[in-house]
């Protein structure tokens, strides 16, 4: 005759609760970090028209315009690292929400800005590469 196994004997064992454990926490660590945003960028405004031309992404985490237009900067700014500086107006900060009342800008509209600080294009949240590209070339003369 056969024993039937007692709720005790189906449990797991303390070492496979851990591995589940911590399974469970690294698939959720995993999530969490694949959701951030990519890149870092300054958000340091007083930059513009110091001898560097400028793009400025206006942001605003309530809205997803923004973050849409922030992974296609992320896929260009490497090609112009050199001769432009990526700059982002958050328009949670007092310095992004006067920079987006001074400039009109609204969640995910790209300012593009000459060396002097001078304003040359607006895009209204770009929808490609190529038309990030291709503004950067045609206001910037690059």
């Amino acid at each position: 005759m056969t024993q039937q196994p007692t709720p005790s004997d189906r449990s797991l064992s303390p070492w496979r609760r851990r591995l589940i454990v911590t399974a469970a926490i690294v698939a959720a660590g995993s999530l969490i970090w694949s959701q951030l945003p990519k890149g870092s960028y300054p958000t340091d405004l007083s930059r513009i028209g110091q001898g560097q031309a400028a793009l400025v992404l206006a942001i605003d985490s309530n809205y997803s315009g923004g973050a849409s237009v922030m992974e296609l900067l992320n896929d260009v700014r490497h090609d112009f690292a050199d001769s432009v500086q990526f700059l982002v107006a958050s328009l949670a900060l007092p310095n992004g929400q006067a920079f987006a009342n001074q400039h009109q800008a609204s969640d995910g509209m790209v300012l593009l800005f000459d060396a002097k600080g001078q304003r040359m294009a607006v895009l209204h949240t770009p929808q490609t590469q190529d038309e990030l590209r291709k503004a950067l070339q045609q206001a910037l003369g690059l």
